[in-house]
């Protein structure tokens, strides 16, 4: 681990914490509350996608929609409008929206092969972020002056890494740059994450094996063909298989390359002395 012991953390002039586990269980907040508390860098991997990895094919998305309309057409033709993106760390709905959902295309969703095409082009982007964290560490230390940095990876973190290949390029460069902290959460914590999925479906990214799998296992439990499947209906029902599918591999990258804390202990958490403090008495228990 990047930080041996409790007291290398505590006596660290430099801090440098990668957050990982489920969305909604404080990875934001926390990054949040620190950068707004001064101090801290805050690196968000979606954010680092979506703008640098991404950015190019959601505003051709954009251009794509446009062009069907008449008036807008024109204008692009003749470069009297842009069209651009508008994410920002709060609002990652431009990637979100061009990851999409497969299914019915009259109820919004995308041919599963074009699915599929998005979910890789997310694969090599997530990849191409995390690896580019080592740079925004020494970014933010020689442009901004920053000692401490946190990252915010993805939900989907654990998708694209082997957490028990000792040699992950992906988890080798990161736990040499900074301290690999799971979020954990619990049962409770997990029917919540689950009811608020069920009020509002979100598109996200899945392995392909496991998204192969859910899929053929859906369209042979509902008798639905590709073109029939409800897309909010499906990504509903996978969701808490992703959940179950994610567990180990978050466990296993913090037992292998990091250590945890809970999402109730996160909860807790309202100031950056806080959050060290937590750290501090989690790299303690973890040392015994």
């Amino acid at each position: 681990m990047f930080y041996s012991s409790s007291a290398a953390w505590q006596q660290a002039s430099e801090k440098r914490v990668l957050l990982f586990g489920m969305s909604g269980l404080g990875k934001t907040y926390l990054s949040n509350m620190l950068r707004d508390a001064g101090g801290w860098f805050h690196y968000s991997v979606d954010y680092r996608i979506g703008t640098r990895y991404m950015g190019e094919y959601i505003a051709d998305n954009f251009k794509r929609e446009a062009m069907r309309v008449p008036l807008l057409r024109e204008l692009l033709l003749s470069d009297s409008v842009m069209i651009a993106s508008n994410i920002t760390f709060e609002n990652l709905a431009p990637l979100s929206t061009y990851l999409g959902k497969p299914g019915n295309p009259d109820k919004g969703g995308l041919p599963i092969d074009e699915y599929r095409a998005r979910q890789e082009q997310h694969r090599v982007s997530e990849i191409a972020a995390l690896m580019d964290t080592p740079h925004f560490v020494n970014r933010a230390k020689d442009l901004y002056g920053y000692d401490n940095f946190i990252c915010d990876s993805g939900g989907s973190i654990c998708e694209v890494v082997d957490p028990n290949d000792p040699n992950d390029p992906v988890l080798s460069t990161l736990s040499k740059n900074l301290l690999m902290v799971w979020i954990e959460g619990t049962e409770d914590h997990t029917e919540e994450l689950i009811r608020r999925f069920d009020r509002a479906p979100k598109p996200m990214y899945y392995q392909p094996a496991f998204l192969n799998a859910a899929w053929d296992d859906y369209l042979a439990q509902t008798g639905a063909t590709p073109e029939q499947v409800n897309p909010d209906a499906f990504v509903r029902w996978t969701y808490a298989r992703a959940l179950a599918h994610r567990q180990p591999r978050y466990a296993d990258m913090a037992k292998n390359w990091g250590i945890k804390i809970s999402a109730d202990d996160v909860a807790r958490v309202k100031s950056p002395e806080d959050f060290e403090s937590l750290l501090a008495q989690t790299l303690e228990a973890h040392g015994k």
